[in-house]
């Protein structure tokens, strides 16, 4: 394990125009661990990220931003988008995930992969299903989770066609009115899934108001990289899946 600030380096490759990925880690971070971020092109800043465009964005050469984050040598590396590989399937996830590692030599984690590490660690099959994606890769995210064995009772998505900066502007109240609307009573947890929505700040209200857990795209890649960097602090404020409660 690297030495950085005492415990671990985290890498994290995000799409650019996304805003709200690296203030959420920087809310997420335990004490001693360093965040280190790499900007991914390959999209079209200006139109609606529909299934083409993150089917296009997860396909997208990573040689460069991936070779200069290698330049801090990350302990784990984050794949900071989730519809990107939602929209390949999990094999596609699962190979993205793999090259990264052997490209770089860090254990690696993506947005998509940890959603499903979460709610399998938490024993979740059924779950209520939020995002501001359109509704094309909010039924490719269905699938993928229903490949891994996770089962999507009820899902609530945006009215409007939302571009790359209004996924990202979406307010908390916004943001936990779609998470509320995507409960159901045979719901075992809500998943909200998109790396640009401001998600984790809403965690700990749903939680309480729903009484069951609430799994974000960026709290569930720190919940990853925190058991492969073999960091063990409970982070409270951020929901049961980061302080081992439970509801």
């Amino acid at each position: 394990m690297t030495t950085s600030r005492g415990r671990a380096r985290f890498g994290l490759l995000v799409p650019f125009t996304n805003t709200n990925l690296e203030p959420d880690m920087a809310l997420l971070r335990p004490e001693g661990v360093s965040l280190h971020f790499a900007r991914l092109g390959g999209y079209d800043q200006d139109a609606v990220p529909d299934a083409d465009q993150m089917h296009g964005l997860g396909a997208a050469d990573l040689e460069e931003p991936l070779r200069l984050l290698q330049g801090v040598k990350p302990d784990v590396i984050f794949y900071g988008c989730t519809s990107a590989t939602l929209t390949h399937g999990p094999s596609f996830d699962r190979a993205l995930a793999t090259k990264i590692k052997h490209s770089s030599g860090a254990a690696t984690v993506t947005a998509a992969g940890a959603l499903v590490h979460a709610l399998k660690a938490l024993g979740i099959t059924r779950i209520g299903f939020a995002s501001p994606y359109v509704p094309q890769i909010n039924e490719a995210a269905i699938s993928f989770l229903s490949q891994e064995g996770i089962e999507t009772v009820h899902r609530s998505e945006v009215s409007d066609r939302l571009d790359n900066y209004g996924q990202g502007a979406l307010d908390l109240q916004a943001v936990f009115d779609l998470g509320y609307a995507a409960d159901h009573e045979s719901a075992e947890a809500i998943v909200l899934s998109c790396t640009d929505m401001r998600s984790v700040e809403t965690i700990e209200a749903l939680e309480d108001k729903l009484g069951k857990p609430v799994i974000t795209s960026n709290q569930a890649m720190m919940y990853q990289a925190l058991q492969l960097a073999g960091i063990a602090d409970a982070l409270p404020g951020f929901g049961q899946l980061l302080t081992g409660d439970r509801l």
